[in-house]
């Protein structure tokens, strides 16, 4: 049997060492999707936490952990902007160096944030993002902090679903986006202790369906090679943690097209007023896909980010 990558005991811990650092974010909810769905959806709103998305909780978990050795030989991770930007902010906090390598081709808007709060960017290619943060260990001796298959990290992200569920009471089902698989791990550990029969989903783009491949096959598998998709923070495959995570809990995932992503983002700007990045608006392009299997439930929904410079919108 499977084991989680954490307990709720972490993320309880987690909640507390950084709350004086993050925003308990708001629960938004919509009465035209109501109409829509004929359901309660609640959406917890991480586009509004800071660095604009919910990694800087798995990120500050993370740097606050480390005793003071660790620390003075700062972090590194690789990212596509988001967790950079978060690693950045909480080595700041902290007082230590920190570097972020990122695909060159990553949106400008993440790179701008990763450079704003101090941090060392080094440039790679998407699929060299392993070996140039090895170089980077090599070299400085930095500690690294991965982007999703760290405990400190998955407990981190775990606390917005303590949120959501201390907020919202009763949810039958919870979605997340999936990536690599830190918020959906840590959404996973804490619906499964506080709402242990709540169904628990994972929305993917059908362009990068590695997770939805490695559960259906019970082995992990390889990431979609040079994908297209809107939800540029979703490219990653699942790691040796958050895949036994999600294997534990039994968590389900929903592909959705980059029609459905689309919309669901349109939907979230220009009904909800919500600025949200695509792969943030996956959970209501599954929720839609969902349909008529959630009639009547209380949905649950964690928007991931809100880092975009709208340049999809030329799509």
């Amino acid at each position: 049997m499977p084991e989680p990558a954490a307990t709720f005991a972490d993320v309880c811990d987690a909640a507390e060492r950084i709350a004086p650092h993050v925003h308990r974010t708001p629960v938004a909810t919509s009465a035209t999707l109501r109409k829509e769905l004929g359901t309660d959806v609640f959406f917890k709103c991480e586009n509004l936490q800071k660095v604009g998305a919910f990694k800087a909780r798995g990120a500050l978990n993370a740097v606050l952990s480390l005793d003071d050795d660790e620390a003075e030989r700062g972090v590194v991770t690789h990212s596509s902007g988001n967790h950079g930007a978060a690693l950045a902010y909480a080595a700041a906090i902290r007082g230590i160096p920190c570097t972020v390598v990122i695909p060159s081709d990553a949106p400008a808007v993440k790179i701008d944030a990763v450079r704003s709060y101090g941090a060392t960017i080094e440039f790679c290619t998407q699929l060299g993002r392993e070996e140039a943060t090895a170089q980077v260990i090599a070299r400085t001796g930095a500690n690294l902090i991965h982007p999703f298959n760290n405990a400190a990290v998955i407990a981190g992200q775990g606390t917005a679903a303590k949120e959501l569920i201390e907020d919202v009471a009763d949810l039958d089902v919870v979605i997340t986006p999936i990536g690599g698989g830190g918020l959906m791990s840590g959404t996973a550990i804490t619906t499964r202790h506080l709402l242990p029969a709540a169904r628990i989903i994972g929305a993917e783009p059908a362009a990068v369906d590695d997770a939805y491949r490695s559960l259906l096959s019970g082995e992990i598998q390889p990431r979609v090679q040079n994908p297209s998709t809107l939800a540029d923070g979703l490219l990653t495959a699942l790691g040796d943690l958050t895949f036994a995570t999600l294997q534990w809990a039994g968590v389900e995932v929903v592909l959705v097209d980059e029609g459905e992503i689309r919309d669901a983002t349109l939907f979230h700007i220009h009904r909800m007023k919500l600025v949200v990045e695509p792969s943030g608006a996956t959970g209501l392009a599954a929720l839609r896909r969902l349909d008529g299997e959630i009639t009547g439930k209380r949905i649950g929904v964690i928007i991931s980010g809100g880092n975009t410079d709208l340049s999809w919108l030329c799509d």
